[in-house]
């Protein structure tokens, strides 16, 4: 009877549906943001060698994990350690991948929100003539706000219920076959435009140009924890759509792909952003800083900017989306399965979960901004453990999962669907997924830990 139900459950229909889901799961804010901002912060081509290295020796591995795992169980992220380890403690990493990504999409939709209240802002023309310390000052009035951010927060997380709610084919996946195409299209016409401006190359130098003498030591560290966290492993988001991909799909095949459209995407990123900024002579600022303050004031100032403004923020409301969709899945997925709760229940009960914590990460930037954490308001503090607890450590735990407990024989017959295809690299993957990657993982967090734990007894003089 379990066989039966399994064999009934709802998969991807098709390989370039699966691409083009975890590959939007994996492309979000993080690609648009951070990624232009490092890379030319740590010597440009030469991070970006380093940061390409870690993602073949730690990022495919890891993701290569999470979908034998999702595929083989054809569960939840939670369920799938409960079935391929019964009776054992692994159900923790699951419950990691969970928590990781409630977390992560409560103060995920906030910032996203932020990002569709600046489409509609661009199309209204509120930053026409506007100087930067005016754009400077919206955005530190707008997100201090106590309506307005947290109703496009909720405007977002309902676009996001409903297209998870109409289910794993008509929703998820027929979105992501229009959004993620779209995406690289708006990708292109704003590369073009960035790139032909006059002054440009500076900026395409501060991003392309090696300079290995940028290289430090926390260079390498962000190069490490970015090619971890640009993938979205550890959430329990390529476990949860892993386990909606048929048994004759290439998996490694598959890694490759989503890991090679992630990185042309943020590399697209940095050539739209970057250029831009510098041939108007700023200085780019990473975060929330560069895309909802500097950026605004680039385009004002090049002919066309409020229709490159537009395009920009739709883009990066896509970048969001095709994001935030995996990470609620994780959750509807959980809730549908483990709690036997239908999946429309499901759905509403999450979104709205999540939104209600979310309200308090966006008012925390405001009207209820004060600490809560080391230092942190609670925004800040989901961040933090998000991304220096809860990723980490079952990113970790899928690493040694696949490498000490479910072992080589069933991986590779899982990876290879059982000796069809050649798998010449799968030593060297098993070896980082017993050894390598679950060392560098904790390195990042306990570096990011070591980071926090100093600004804050920096503050305390």
């Amino acid at each position: 009877m379990s066989e039966l139900k399994e064999n009934k459950r709802t998969g991807f229909s098709s390989k370039f549906g699966v691409i083009a889901a975890a590959a939007g799961s994996a492309v979000g804010l993080g690609n648009i943001w951070k990624f232009p901002y490092i890379t030319g912060q740590y010597g440009g081509a030469a991070f970006l060698f380093v940061y390409l290295a870690f993602i073949l020796a730690i990022g495919l591995p890891v993701m290569m994990s999470e979908f034998v795992i999702g595929r083989k169980a054809k569960r939840n992220a939670f369920g799938a350690f409960r079935k391929l380890a019964p009776k054992s403690v692994w159900f923790v990493t699951g419950f990691l991948g969970v928590g990781a990504a409630y977390l992560i999409l409560s103060f995920y939709g906030v910032v996203a929100g932020w990002a569709m209240d600046y489409v509609a802002e661009s199309v209204k023309g509120t930053f026409v003539g506007k100087t930067p310390q005016e754009i400077s000052a919206y955005f530190n009035h707008f997100s201090s706000q106590s309506l307005n951010p947290v109703l496009w927060q909720l405007a977002f997380m309902v676009l996001t219920a409903v297209i998870v709610l109409m289910g794993i084919q008509k929703g998820i996946e027929r979105y992501s076959k229009v959004l993620m195409p779209l995406l690289v299209v708006l990708l292109v016409i704003l590369v073009f435009r960035s790139v032909t401006l006059p002054g440009a190359m500076k900026g395409i130098e501060f991003f392309l140009n090696p300079d290995f003498s940028k290289l430090t030591w926390d260079g390498v560290l962000n190069a490490l924890g970015h090619a971890f966290f640009s993938l979205s492993l550890g959430m329990g988001t390529l476990i949860t759509y892993g386990s909606y991909i048929d048994k004759k799909n290439n998996l490694g095949k598959t890694a490759l792909q989503v890991t090679i459209a992630d990185t042309v995407i943020a590399i697209l990123a940095g050539l739209v952003i970057l250029p831009a900024v510098f041939a108007f002579d700023l200085k780019p600022g990473a975060g929330a800083g560069l895309v909802f303050k500097t950026l605004p004031n680039v385009f004002m100032q090049m002919p066309g900017g409020s229709i490159f403004s537009v395009m920009f923020f739709i883009l990066l409301t896509i970048a969001a989306l095709t994001s935030s969709i995996s990470i609620l899945e994780v959750v509807v997925a959980f809730l549908s399965e483990e709690l036997k709760i239908s999946r429309r229940v499901s759905v509403v009960l999450a979104a709205v979960s999540i939104s209600f914590v979310g309200i308090f990460c966006s008012l925390s930037l405001g009207d209820m901004d004060g600490e809560v954490f080391l230092g942190m308001n609670f925004f800040d503090t989901l961040d933090f453990f998000a991304a220096n607890i809860f990723l980490p450590f079952g990113g970790a735990l899928i690493s040694l999962f696949i490498g000490w407990k479910y072992g080589y024989k069933k991986a590779k017959a899982e990876l290879s669907n059982h000796g069809k295809i050649n798998l010449w690299y799968f030593d060297a993957i098993y070896f980082s997924l017993k050894y390598i990657a679950p060392i560098a993982i904790m390195i990042v967090s306990v570096y990011g830990i070591y980071e926090q734990v100093q600004k804050y007894l920096t503050t305390l003089g």
